[in-house]
């Protein structure tokens, strides 16, 4: 497909965006959402020629695959109407994910997680970082989630995130289907960190507040990394960005992951 090619350009031009592997991560919130579709194969494509972390959201469907959508309906990122959980997969890519967005991206689809695995296989360029939010959860989930992240030979450029990050439940089962899945934990604030970093089924936290890098020594010595998320990085909020960076984080999860790349380089 030439569109990846072309938001490559686009973005080099516009952001003079080097291709190198500087530190923290930028996670690209649903894929490079601004130039793309959210949650498609195009997103996530051009997310990968550019040398970017991506996060996407996890459903399950009726006819039991695990898709990536946000929403519980269909309504709004597609031309269909209905909800995610009552679809099989061919009433699902059924839809057009794609023309919402911009008439370019008429035909694309709502990608199974296996599909945007396979896309970084046959890209050839391994991702940075995948952050998996977990947005709904069932027995077998984290199991198959397991299979798959295997499968694909990914368990070091994945971390599991959404639900997990709040409920242990949801952490112990991840770890009981592969205890070398990568999983997160919340820390909502600096009060948070201490437990954070004591949980024993997370390898990341996930820290809603401007770590210091004292902060971000202590979870080095635990043994986690650090992605930094909510809404003092989401925008374009560069000074949080760049103390985020001085303090030493692994990842920031946003939605101007070019912007926050210039701005840290």
């Amino acid at each position: 497909m030439h569109r990846p090619g072309i938001l490559l350009g686009i973005a080099l031009i516009l952001f003079n965006t080097p291709l190198g592997f500087a530190q923290p991560v930028p996670v690209a919130h649903r894929g490079l959402a601004g130039y793309a579709p959210e949650n498609t194969r195009a997103a996530f494509q051009a997310c990968l020629a550019l040398r970017l972390g991506f996060e996407l959201d996890i459903r399950r469907i009726r006819s039991g695959e695990l898709v990536v959508i946000h929403d519980d309906s269909v309504n709004r990122t597609t031309d269909g109407q209905g909800q995610v959980a009552d679809l099989s997969l061919k009433q699902l890519q059924g839809l057009d994910a794609g023309r919402w967005f911009h008439p370019d991206f008429a035909g694309e689809r709502v990608p199974t997680l296996a599909q945007v695995f396979e896309l970084c296989r046959h890209e050839k360029l391994e991702p940075r970082l995948i952050a998996l939010d977990l947005k709904s959860f069932d027995e077998s989930l984290a199991t198959d989630l397991a299979k798959l992240v295997r499968e694909f030979s990914l368990r070091d450029r994945v971390v599991c995130i959404g639900l997990a990050i709040k409920d242990p439940a949801v952490r112990k089962s991840l770890k009981a289907a592969d205890p070398r899945l990568p999983v997160a934990v919340l820390a909502q604030t600096r009060d948070d960190l201490k437990s954070a970093l004591d949980d024993p089924l997370a390898d990341w936290v996930y820290v809603r507040f401007l770590p210091t890098s004292e902060q971000v020594a202590a979870a080095r010595k635990a043994g986690k990394w650090i992605i930094a998320a909510g809404s003092q990085y989401s925008g374009r909020e560069v000074e949080h960005w760049q103390a985020a960076a001085r303090a030493g984080v692994d990842a920031i999860l946003t939605d101007y992951p070019l912007e926050l790349r210039q701005a840290t380089k």
